[in-house]
């Protein structure tokens, strides 16, 4: 009975994961959560992978691997830096006094409303280079991420293999 219940998780965990599917859709999955944990949608990345996951029938493992790609200590210098570069493309200016204003927050608390207030205030003039650069950002990086896990689940599939058939 154990054995059997063994087998039934087995089988839906395969069914879950799609452990078999093919290396495309499996660099296919974690491209997508590449782009999801790179986009605009910053605070939605994991509910928006894991909803694509499901509807596209993709390995939610491999989206999942490809959403927290984007690292805590990556997170600020990649918005900073794509936003920045956004800035420049499309015109966009800093306010004046954007550094004193970005110093002033760090001496309010987050739990205070006028904290809020200013964070609003201060980055709307920047939420169009925002969106247009971590959108920009997310499809070079969805573009390298593809090729590069396809090159890693082809190699491993190979390897396991290669231990498979040497133990038969």
């Amino acid at each position: 009975m154990i054995h059997l219940t063994k087998a039934l998780v087995r089988r839906w965990l395969d069914v879950l994961l799609h452990i078999a599917d093919t290396p495309e859709r499996t660099a296919a999955a974690f491209a997508l959560g590449v782009f999801f944990g790179f986009s605009p949608f910053l605070g939605l990345h994991t509910l928006l992978g894991i909803l694509f996951a499901f509807l596209l029938n993709l390995n939610r493992v491999a989206v999942l691997l490809g959403v927290y790609s984007n690292l805590p200590w990556v997170i600020a210098p990649y918005y900073a830096f794509v936003t920045w570069q956004a800035a420049k493309i499309t015109g966009h200016r800093l306010p004046p006094g954007f550094n004193a204003q970005i110093r002033t927050l760090f001496e309010m608390s987050l739990f205070q409303g006028d904290f809020w207030h200013q964070v609003i205030t201060i980055l709307k003039p920047l939420l169009v280079p925002y969106v247009v650069g971590s959108t920009i950002g997310a499809l070079v990086l969805t573009a390298i991420a593809y090729p590069v896990a396809l090159a890693f689940v082809t190699s491993r599939r190979r390897i396991h293999d290669i231990m498979t058939h040497h133990k038969h």
